[in-house]
């Protein structure tokens, strides 16, 4: 920033100058992070899940006779009622349940199971201590129940037409359930490297620590800030998140940003181009005409600016791997898609 300042006389202009410099980033022992990497494979039984929760997604509620079970869907209207008076929100009017799924509380759930349709019952419900809504937290209602049907999924089989839904249209099974590993090893292996990412950058960010140049961490929170308001929908500045609750997560994105220019250097790291060019085939993988996607990829400057940058960091995230001290954490694939789901 420049500031101009009184000079002696109209011969001369004074000013004064104010700059930052980027901080000594000194490299600690690289040899001694330590961090987990999951491994996680794909079996039998998990495509097998996975091809029953695609026939879930295409199964279609058909009303039955008997009492309701878990996994049945039931149709009900209902009144609440607390010491004898309805409550705000206490009412509800064709709401479809699905047993099981946790879409209601516990006690008005299980007060759901057996019933038929046409059945009127009244359900004692006491709210959790830790309810969303703190007026009903740990309190006791009453609620008068209709039961308008009582629905089972039917799923459909897994044949051709089934399998065609899906870009299969030998009709073959076994094509079906390859293309089906194919699609989850895609999912897999990207989750997994986003996880190995951000457990090693997370062990190299808290191995060190300097001054940060203000002007960049400004930089960052302001680029936090307008992503923000981008996913609220706000257009007033005025309006915009508080500049400081972005401060923690700008500063560790500026100090790691540093770390990973000094690794490159440090480690003589260069872009690999063929990653560059397999990153490309996996992103285009999708779509219809892969190769035309490719191109349109190769063809936009900052789509590869983004995926180079990406695959840079890749390789110092191997770099880093390679040198330190990593931890294989050894999950089934339902076990790590779920922690990731938590996430």
């Amino acid at each position: 920033s420049i500031e101009p300042l009184a000079a002696p006389d109209d011969a001369y202009f004074v000013y004064r100058a104010t700059f930052e410099v980027y901080p000594e980033v000194k490299l600690g022992d690289i040899s001694a992070l330590k961090f987990e990497v999951p491994e996680v494979d794909i079996s039998d039984a998990d495509i097998d899940k996975m091809i029953l929760r695609l026939r879930r997604q295409r199964g279609e509620w058909q009303g039955v006779e008997r009492g309701a079970a878990t996994d049945d869907r039931v149709v009900v209207d209902f009144v609440g009622k607390i010491d004898k008076e309805p409550f705000e929100g206490g009412e509800g009017n064709q709401v479809r349940i699905v047993l099981g799924s946790g879409q209601v509380i516990e006690d008005f759930e299980n007060a759901l199971i057996g019933v038929k349709a046409g059945d009127e019952k009244s359900a004692k419900v006491k709210f959790p201590k830790d309810y969303q809504a703190a007026e009903l937290a740990g309190k006791k209602a009453t609620f008068d129940i209709k039961v308008s049907a009582v629905e089972e999924l039917v799923l459909p089989e897994v044949d051709a037409e089934f399998m065609a839904d899906f870009g299969v249209t030998d009709g073959d099974l076994e094509t079906f359930r390859t293309d089906v590993r194919k699609n989850m090893q895609r999912e897999l292996d990207e989750r997994l490297r986003a996880t190995s990412k951000n457990n090693v950058l997370n062990a190299l960010h808290d191995a060190h620590s300097f001054a940060l140049p203000r002007s960049l961490v400004d930089q960052e929170i302001h680029a936090l800030q307008h992503e923000a308001m981008r996913r609220m929908g706000i257009t007033d500045h005025d309006k915009a998140p508080a500049a400081n609750a972005f401060r923690p997560v700008a500063e560790k994105r500026v100090r790691l940003s540093l770390l990973v220019q000094e690794l490159i250097v440090a480690e003589k790291i260069t872009l690999d181009r063929e990653r560059v060019e397999a990153r490309i085939a996996e992103l285009a993988s999708p779509y219809e005409s892969p190769d035309e996607a490719a191109q349109l990829y190769r063809g936009n400057k900052e789509l590869m600016g983004q995926i180079e940058s990406a695959v840079l960091e890749d390789q110092v995230v191997d770099a880093l791997i390679d040198k330190g001290k990593p931890s294989v954490t050894t999950l089934s694939f339902d076990e790590f898609m779920q922690m990731q789901d938590a996430d």
